[in-house]
């Protein structure tokens, strides 16, 4: 393999590295940025009682939290930890409760009905978890009923496996392999084309994997101008799936900040890829998946994880075209939850509106990250 690849590979490994050396430790780093609010101590309104919880949240201080709860007798301190962390290691299990935010649904003299955000910050990008509360007043205080979720249990199975694998095998710095050289997979652009909306450019398209072998790749594009002189540079960083197996196509969207498409006079696209050992399994399957229609258009379905292998961090890609088959925009949502085998985990995507109305079929992909290895 040439140096350049070489260079590439290391620079990937590097990446996939850093995304988990910051799940695993973005809180110690983050402290001196944070400024919490005052901590509540008063739970003498329903609306009080909720925001004393979400502050005890923030905070992790779960033993506090849980004495809190009316209903705590359903349930143990570390069920109740494990339901907001994740029973299994998740985006969610080293992220922070960046902030929360609760309104009444309900409400009379001795119980309420309050919903509570809870925007945990990952490394890649806000997580939104909602629960609706019940709170009961006790004497002259209120107390919050916590709706508990348990960790779906996977019964004892025997799943057989059988899918392709490929391996690769680099030239030690001992061997005399001469000249000879990996060549990097063959990928293709099959789509592209720049949009103009309201904060910036917008570059969206599709990569072919037209290799017989698995390629790690990236997208990047440089606006240029008339002149040909650089406008500005980006990559498809997490909007692209970036390891495809033969023939695979990954949708990629690339955004320009700031930037208008009248000051564009062409594009300079430039695939990346480097040949990977990959497998085909875990197999992702995507179970309901419909298109719903503005308003609140949105992208949904259920994940099945056929393997018998937990995939730690899942990521959904949907490409959607109009009438004629032209793609109009991608969009993209990270699992917050792990994927247990043959266990359905929801998505739901929002699109915007403008978008929706143009949307005819979609087609969606699905990524997978496992601590352990890149898939």
């Amino acid at each position: 393999m040439k140096k350049g690849g070489l260079l590439a590979l290391s620079l990937a490994i590097a990446t996939v590295a850093l995304i988990v050396i910051g799940c695993v430790w973005p809180v110690q780093a983050a402290l001196p940025f944070i400024i919490q609010k005052p901590l509540l101590t008063s739970s003498s309104t329903p609306e009080a009682a909720v925001q004393v919880l979400g502050q005890e949240i923030q905070a992790h201080n779960w033993a506090k939290a849980y004495e809190a709860f009316a209903n705590k007798a359903q349930f143990t301190e570390p069920e109740f930890e494990l339901d907001l962390t994740g029973y299994t290691t998740n985006l969610r299990t080293y992220s922070t409760l960046d902030h929360f935010k609760a309104w009444p649904l309900h409400a009379s003299a001795d119980e309420a009905d309050i919903r509570l955000e809870l925007d945990w910050a990952t490394v890649v990008g806000t997580s939104v978890m909602t629960r609706d509360l019940h709170v009961v007043r006790t004497g002259d205080h209120w107390n919050v009923n916590w709706p508990l979720t348990k960790q779906p249990i996977v019964p004892p199975q025997v799943i057989p496996v059988n899918y392709l694998r490929w391996d690769v095998i680099y030239r030690g710095a001992g061997d005399d392999w001469g000249a000879q050289d990996v060549n990097a997979p063959s990928v293709r652009i099959i789509d592209m084309h720049p949009v103009q909306r309201a904060d910036g450019v917008v570059v969206m398209g599709e990569l072919l994997n037209d290799d017989v072998v698995p390629a790690y790749v990236s997208m990047s594009a440089i606006l240029q101008a008339k002149d040909k002189s650089p406008i500005a540079k980006e990559e498809a960083f997490d909007k692209i799936s970036h390891v495809l197996l033969p023939k695979q196509i990954t949708p990629f969207l690339i955004q320009f900040p700031d930037v208008r498409l009248s000051q564009v006079d062409s594009i300079d696209m430039k695939p990346f890829s480097i040949l990977v050992p990959a497998s085909a399994d875990p197999v992702i399957a995507i179970d309901n998946e419909k298109f719903n229609p503005s308003p609140n258009a949105s992208l949904t379905g259920q994940l099945i994880n056929q393997s018998g292998q937990v995939v730690n961090v899942a990521h959904v890609l949907g490409t959607l075209y109009d009438k004629s088959g032209q793609l109009v925009w991608v969009v993209d949502q990270y699992v917050d939850s792990a994927l247990l085998p043959q266990t359905p985990v929801a998505f739901n995507i929002q699109i915007p509106d403008d978008i929706a109305k143009k949307v005819s079929t979609e087609r969606t992909v699905v990524a997978t990250f496992s601590f352990g290895g890149l898939l």
